[in-house]
């Protein structure tokens, strides 16, 4: 049986009440949600918070779910919604906030010599919605159209987004 349609099946398991079938499911599917998060520049804190409460989302939504469609565009719909929210609580929270004036004064760290380019600094100078795609791609390994679904956008959008992350990323690191 293919990955995808093993999925599929682990979601009926998972809508029918098969306590197996949902643990497999988490185990398969957190791993790659929470390099999802992380790669959103989402602290190691806060990921495991957006991938609790994405599990949250999806066991209240689970009812959606239609067997036979694809489950990974479900899920990552759910999960990028969740980390949208979070952003927008964030961002109220901090507009509360008291401004400082002048920052503390903290010694300069000067980092590691690495064999390699700097990946996350590289990706962190990726507009939000280039990265998104990128890291649904290549690290979760979704194709193109799961993507496109996940983000409610078009097959030709999410091309033209990898395309110009692509672009930008060989610019960095010719840099």
């Amino acid at each position: 049986m293919q990955p995808a349609a093993e999925l599929e099946q682990l979601m009926v398991r998972y809508q029918q009440g098969d306590a197996a079938g949902i643990a497999e499911l988490i185990q398969r599917l957190s791993p790659q949600l929470y390099r999802f998060f992380l790669a959103q520049l989402v602290s190691r804190r806060y990921a495991d918070d957006l991938l609790q409460e994405t599990w949250l989302r999806i066991h209240q939504a689970r009812h959606t779910y239609r067997p036979g469609e694809p489950v990974l565009p479900w899920i990552y719909a759910l999960a990028r919604h969740v980390r949208v929210d979070h952003y927008r609580r964030t961002r109220r929270r901090e507009d509360r906030e008291r401004q400082v004036d002048e920052l503390p004064v903290t010694p300069a760290v000067q980092p590691a010599a690495s064999a390699g380019p700097d990946v996350q600094a590289m990706l962190q100078q990726l507009p939000e919605s280039q990265r998104e795609v990128l890291v649904m791609l290549k690290v979760s390994g979704m194709s193109i159209e799961e993507v496109a679904r996940a983000t409610s956008s078009s097959v030709g959008s999410v091309k033209q987004k990898a395309h110009r992350a692509y672009e930008r990323l060989r610019r960095l690191y010719e840099a």
